[in-house]
C-alpha cells in the first residue's frame, strides 16, 4: 500500500475505537501504518449540541470526516463494522467517489428482508428501549465490564468499552436504531445497489448471532463485492486472531 492511501475504520454500537487496536497493530506489522479509527458522535467522542443522532446525520458526519481526510490528497480505503457498516453504506449511496475501496461486515443489514435482532427491536420500542438502555448505562463499572466480556470482548479491552457506555451513548443508540427501523435499511440497500460503487469486500463471520449470513452473502452478490469468510468467527472478529484478516485486507487493497 502506498503512502498516499489511508485506511479509515468505522466502529459500531455500543463500541468505541478500542475494538480496532488489534487490527491496527496487525496492519502496522504489514507496513500499513496510516490507519485512522474515527468515532461517531456519542460513541467515543462527545455529541455536538446541534447533532441529531439519526442514520442520516451519521452519514453526514462520516462524509465530512472522509472529505477532510481526502483533502490531504490521499485515497481512502474504508472499513465498517456493525453500525459502521450502515454509515459506510450511507456514504456509498450518496458519494461513492469519496473512497477508493470499501470493506464491511453484516452487509445484510441493508437487505430488504433484514429483520432487526431482538435487542435492536427492544431499543426501537418506545419506553421499552429507554428501560433497557437505563439498565445498561446505569449499571456499575464491574457489571458493564462483565457485559462486554460475556459478548466475547477480551479482558484487556472490556474496561475501555465499558467506560464508553454512558447515558449519552444510550441516547444516541435509541435515536440511531429508531431511525434505522425497516424499511429504512432496505431502502438504503436499494440506493447502494444503484450507486456507481468502488471495489468492495464483504467480511462474512458465519457465527455472528445478529444477522443471518445468507442475507449478507446475497448483498455481497448484489453489490458485486468480494467475500472474506472467517470460519468459526462471530460479530467481534477484529478483537483477536486478526492476522488472517489483516492479510486478507492487505491483499484486497493491493489488488485495487
Amino acid at each position: 500500500m502506498t503512502s498516499d492511501r489511508t485506511v479509515v475504520l468505522v466502529h459500531g454500537v455500543p463500541e468505541t475505537p478500542a475494538i480496532w487496536r488489534p487490527l491496527t497493530a496487525a496492519l502496522a506489522e504489514r507496513g500499513i501504518t496510516d490507519v485512522r479509527a474515527v468515532s461517531p458522535p456519542g460513541f467515543g467522542i462527545p455529541v455536538p449540541a446541534d447533532f441529531d443522532p439519526s442514520m442520516d446525520a451519521y452519514a453526514g458526519w462520516l462524509l465530512a470526516e472522509l472529505d477532510a481526510i481526502a483533502s490531504d490528497g490521499v485515497e481512502i480505503d474504508v472499513v465498517g463494522h456493525d453500525w459502521g457498516t450502515g454509515h459506510v453504506m450511507s456514504v456509498l449511496a450518496q458519494r461513492p467517489d469519496v473512497v477508493r475501496t470499501w470493506a464491511t461486515d453484516v452487509a445484510g443489514i441493508v437487505h430488504d428482508d433484514y429483520v432487526w435482532h431482538d435487542t435492536a427491536q427492544a431499543w426501537q420500542t418506545p419506553d421499552v428501549g429507554e428501560e433497557v438502555i437505563a439498565g445498561m448505562t446505569g449499571a456499575g463499572s464491574d457489571e458493564r465490564i462483565a457485559l462486554f466480556r460475556s459478548l466475547g470482548i477480551p479482558d484487556d479491552m472490556a474496561p475501555d468499552l465499558a467506560a464508553g457506555l454512558t447515558p449519552e451513548m444510550g441516547r444516541c443508540i435509541l435515536a440511531l436504531y429508531r431511525s434505522g427501523a425497516q424499511p429504512a435499511m432496505g431502502e438504503l440497500g436499494a440506493r447502494v445497489v444503484e450507486a456507481d460503487r468502488p471495489p468492495g469486500l464483504v467480511i462474512d463471520a458465519p457465527e455472528d448471532p445478529y444477522i443471518g449470513r445468507d442475507l449478507s452473502l446475497e448483498m455481497a452478490n448484489r453489490l458485486g463485492a468480494e467475500t472474506l469468510t472467517l470460519d468459526g468467527r462471530s460479530h467481534w472478529w477484529m478483537v483477536s486472531d486478526v492476522d488472517p484478516v489483516a492479510d486478507a485486507l492487505a491483499d484486497f487493497w493491493s489488488r485495487h
